[in-house]
């Protein structure tokens, strides 16, 4: 018995498509699939990592003093070449 966890995410139109690669070809399989949500808000939403909802879209641009500038950044430090 082979066990494959896959995460996937349902179209527009309710249906999942599922391709899943099990290695064999030309054999009779019996297959079971348990529909699990996965977690309402996924890990890579600012939401899950504690920021307040709209926070970026609020706050990006939004800087009304001077112009921000960058400082020279001075030479390259000169080192010695390694053998």
């Amino acid at each position: 018995m082979l066990s494959v966890k896959l995460r996937s995410r349902v179209g527009r139109d309710g249906i999942l498509k599922l391709e899943v690669p099990v290695g064999l070809s030309e054999v009779d399989l019996e297959v079971m699939v348990i529909v699990h949500p996965a977690s309402s808000a996924p890990v890579n939403l600012p939401e899950a990592m504690g920021w307040r909802p709209g926070f970026f879209e609020q706050t990006a641009g939004a800087w009304a003093g001077e112009p921000l500038t960058r400082e020279p950044q001075g030479d390259y430090e000169t080192r010695r070449v390694l053998n």
